[in-house]
């Protein structure tokens, strides 16, 4: 998978046709998370607590829309207290200088009405780089809570960490990271 920046930003679906529908990010059921190698001998997973974001969907065009994501780097969590304080850091996600990683969509790729995929662009360390992200699920439906729409997905991806400059352990660590995406939103007002 492709990420621009390891922190994502929320999805956010810019169309000018009115069939378009804005579903902002729910933050409590959204978490971008990642696998890192640990020098062949393991692989590492963390994940970010705190992202933000709007997804943009005109389901008649099947080609309008937009995702936009906003990641905060400076919630990037191992689960290992000594890791958390070195990946925030300047080796690795500098959060004093580049506080968060952003997604913005290039294009979405649908299979009849089932968003499958979507194209843009990641920005992570100043840097931004292609990224795409293949949905293995997404589906809306009433929350039976929320008494609106809610659309849910998941996400995945690749990409080097290198393209953006963080070349800590390298080689011993391979540069690939693997994303994953879990995200909802609920229609907006």
């Amino acid at each position: 998978m492709n990420l621009k920046k390891l922190i994502l930003v929320p999805f956010l679906l810019v169309t000018t046709c009115v069939s378009a529908q804005v579903y902002n990010i729910d933050p409590s059921h959204t978490y971008p998370s990642f696998e890192a190698d640990h020098m062949g001998l393991s692989v590492w997973r963390g994940k970010f607590t705190k992202s933000s974001g709007k997804i943009v969907l005109d389901r008649q065009s099947k080609t309008g829309g937009s995702v936009e994501i906003s990641i905060d780097a400076s919630t990037v969590d191992f689960g290992h207290a000594k890791m958390n304080e070195k990946a925030r850091g300047d080796e690795m996600f500098n959060v004093a200088k580049y506080p968060t990683v952003t997604f913005k969509s290039t294009a979405l790729r649908f299979d009849g009405d089932k968003l499958v995929a979507v194209e843009g662009e990641m920005t992570m360390l100043g840097i931004t780089k292609p990224l795409s992200l293949t949905l293995t699920h997404f589906k809306c439906l009433i929350h039976p809570l929320h008494k609106r729409e809610v659309c849910g997905a998941d996400a995945h991806g690749r990409f080097d960490r290198s393209d953006f400059g963080m070349n800590i352990g390298l080689p011993r660590f391979s540069p690939e990271i693997k994303l994953a995406i879990q995200v909802e939103g609920v229609k907006a007002d």
